[in-house]
């Protein structure tokens, strides 16, 4: 876990990310940078937090940053009486800042917004204030490069390299990834069926943060909602809900036995934290304090004493593998074994364990350095994650029709899964005549994927339609007349749209609140075994699931981890005339 120590406090005149002596006496003279420089505050440690400067007490200018507006999007200004030349006040709402009352944090945010959109897609930007950012450090990239592949001898090898047939690998998935312009799209297929689509773009460290590691500076706490709105130097600020909060215990004084959140955070409080849901429509990001850096083998939880094997395996497996992390464990440092790591050697665990140390060891020392919010690691592209995450034995082969792409990709898997990197093919599209996704007719089920209206086998449809609160799927018989009675035709049709309704929950990648109005049924084992089979056909989504039984009206809800906005909203843009409604009001109507 992350520690939180009390640092004194911050001088009234320093401010993190901006110099000491940027703002000038009220009379015009210079200011005397030596002294401030010898008052400097000192560095952050990692995984700890910095607590807010002393309010000023009894100067009438207002200090840089201390939340009368100059942080933007921060602070909403001080009355008429808030102190301070009427000239800082002006170069301070030009630059974006605050002003005087209440037009400061609407300006901030107005301005923020603006240059968020310039450079959503430019991986840069800033919260609600729209400040200019200083040098920023490199971030710590999370792909392997230039690592030797392990050395494993011949029958290790073929043990570990899966099922072949005829000298083909065999396997129940196949991914495609088709690189067109500035998107990557990854097609995952279970036979010939598209099961799960994703779209990455290159250099998205707007929309595309998930996992990504931040020093971020709390803006404002909201106790009521028990949470916080951190600034991590993108265009929307981020939440911080109390349950995600890290502390430690000695530097908090409360009179219960949880802290509230107040007493843990304060603005302009410099934290370390990672993203954990992307900003989706209007909302932010989500974050949390205990951060974690993914391997392909096992997750490091830094600072913690987090220690934990996946249930997926098997006993005999799991035993082997407590053994091997008694030896490779890092000393203060938690560690989650991965299903990826059934049957690897004790040196590939070693290995991956050592590199993660490696990057935690990076990322700790820009954090000491970072004295204002940036970006300190960053996720590896979707395709890279993808394979990471799933790539193994199950996966007959990778097709990549990107020659670049696929030298990487190889270089990765040749790395840390160095028998499975024949699966890595490259798919040549003038060779083929056919773009990759004709080829193997994900085309068509994308297309499918998209509309707001799903066929089953026997005649009967679904109607998907998302609201801003929830997702509704409505199940209709449609052309399934059936043959022997109304329940009979009644129960196979939903039975059918249970599996369905799983795999499209999948595929479109739909989250939150869902709502299912199947087909009436009068007898209650029926709707027992309809709830049954949609239970299991959602086993096979790794996203986490939670679906409860059918009320008295007939239907069913469930809920579905949301992560990112959905595969509509990452392909489709908004429509200008009917603003995304579906329907144009006459301007008769309108005046």
């Amino acid at each position: 876990m992350s520690d939180t120590d009390s640092t004194p406090g911050r001088p009234a005149d320093s401010t993190p990310g901006r110099p000491a002596d940027s703002a000038p006496p009220a009379d015009g003279r210079p200011a005397n940078s030596e002294p401030a420089a010898a008052s400097a505050p000192p560095k952050p440690k990692i995984g700890d937090s910095r607590p807010a400067p002393p309010a000023p007490g009894g100067s009438s200018a207002p200090k840089p940053g201390s939340g009368n507006g100059s942080d933007g999007g921060a602070g909403g200004g001080s009355g008429a009486g808030g102190g301070g030349s009427r000239n800082r006040r002006r170069r301070r709402r030009r630059g974006g800042g605050g002003g005087s009352g209440g037009g400061g944090q609407q300006q901030g945010q107005q301005s923020g917004q603006q240059s968020g959109q310039q450079r959503n897609r430019q991986g840069g930007g800033s919260s609600g204030g729209g400040r200019q950012r200083g040098n920023q450090p490199t971030p710590v990239q999370g792909l392997i490069a230039g690592e030797a592949p392990v050395e494993l001898d011949e029958e290790t090898l073929e043990r570990r390299r899966g099922r072949q047939r005829k000298g083909r690998a065999v396997g129940r998935f196949q991914m495609n990834v088709h690189v067109d312009g500035d998107a990557t799209h990854i097609a995952i297929l279970e036979g010939r069926v598209l099961v799960e689509h994703y779209v990455s773009r290159p250099a998205d460290d707007v929309f595309q943060i998930h996992g990504n590691i931040y020093v971020g500076k709390v803006e404002n706490v909201l106790p009521g909602m028990e949470a916080a709105f951190v600034d991590i130097a993108t265009p929307k600020s981020a939440v911080l809900y109390r349950s995600d909060v890290q502390f430690d215990p000695d530097d908090v004084e409360t009179k219960g036995e949880v802290p509230r959140i107040e007493d843990v955070l304060k603005p302009r409080q410099l934290i370390l934290c990672q993203v954990t849901k992307n900003p989706i429509a209007h909302k932010g990001a989500r974050l949390t304090q205990e951060v974690s850096l993914p391997g392909r083998f096992v997750v490091l939880v830094p600072n913690s004493t987090t220690y934990g094997i996946s249930k997926r395996l098997p006993d005999s497996e799991r035993k082997r593998l407590r053994q091997i992390l008694d030896r490779v464990r890092p000393d203060g440092h938690g560690i989650i074994v991965r299903t990826a790591a059934e049957n690897v050697t004790a040196e590939e665990i070693e290995r991956d364990v050592a590199r993660l140390v490696g990057q935690w060891e990076q990322i700790s020392a820009l954090a000491a350095k970072q004295t204002s919010p940036g970006l300190l690691y960053r996720e590896p592209e979707m395709a890279v994650r993808i394979i990471r995450e799933e790539f193994s034995a199950e996966h007959r082969s990778v097709m990549i029709d990107d020659r670049a792409l696929y030298e990487e990709m190889r270089d990765y898997v040749g790395a840390v899964a160095p028998e499975l990197v024949d699966r890595i093919e490259f798919y040549d599209a003038a060779e083929q005549r056919l773009p990759i996704f004709e080829r193997f007719h994900v085309t068509e089920q994308l297309v499918k994927a998209l509309d707001r209206m799903v066929w089953l086998p026997s005649g009967g449809s679904l109607v998907i339609e998302r609201t801003e609160a929830l997702t509704v799927i409505d199940v209709n018989t449609g052309r399934n007349v059936g043959s022997s009675s109304l329940e009979e035709t009644v129960l196979h049709n939903n039975l059918e749209a249970a599996d369905e309704i799983a795999r499209q929950l999948r595929l479109r990648d739909i989250g939150g609140i869902i709502v299912i109005d199947f087909v009436d049924m009068e007898i209650k084992e029926n709707r027992d075994k309809v709830v049954k089979a949609f239970r299991a056909a959602l086993a096979r989504d790794k996203t986490r699931t939670q679906v409860f039984n059918i009320s008295e009206l007939g239907l069913v809800e469930m809920t579905r981890k949301r992560i990112g906005e959905g595969l509509l909203e990452s392909v489709a843009t908004k429509c200008d005339p009917c603003s995304g409604r579906g329907v144009i009001v006459p301007e008769e109507l309108l005046g």
